[in-house]
């Protein structure tokens, strides 16, 4: 059964030296659901490739983190559609590879969150890229 919930707080926000981070959450305060895409600003070091980690990750709420798992990404209208890898839902704490956010924010966040999306889903090693990028 997909996860489905409405974001009432999204945005992209760049860290100085560190990183990109494109982010929906159910509350204000962070509660419920939250949907946090990170990448680096910098290409991915010898270590990063080592560890896996030359890619973005995926943040779910209570922190469950997993790299390159998005499958697929559609944005349409106001509605962000995610599905992840089936593998990556115990390390993300999901109980459904699908998931739709209904967006109640400002058209130029969604404008915001198109560009930044695109940014960290195209980070790193190709083959992690998601196989559907709608944007």
């Amino acid at each position: 059964m997909t996860i489905r919930f409405t974001a009432r707080v999204a945005g992209v926000e760049e860290e100085a030296d560190d990183c990109l981070t494109v982010g929906v959450a159910e509350g204000e305060d962070g509660a419920g659901m939250v949907l946090l895409f990170m990448c680096g600003l910098f290409e991915p070091d010898e270590q990063d490739i080592e560890l896996g980690m030359d890619t973005y990750c995926l943040v779910t709420a209570g922190q469950g983190t997993a790299y390159g798992v998005v499958e697929e990404v559609t944005l349409r209208d106001r509605l962000l559609r995610v599905k992840v890898a089936a593998d990556s839902l115990d390390a993300l704490g999901l109980d459904d590879h699908e998931i739709e956010a209904s967006l109640a924010v400002e058209d130029d966040i969604i404008d915001q969150l198109r560009d930044g999306l695109l940014r960290v889903l195209t980070y790193g090693r190709p083959e992690a890229h998601p196989s559907v990028l709608e944007l």
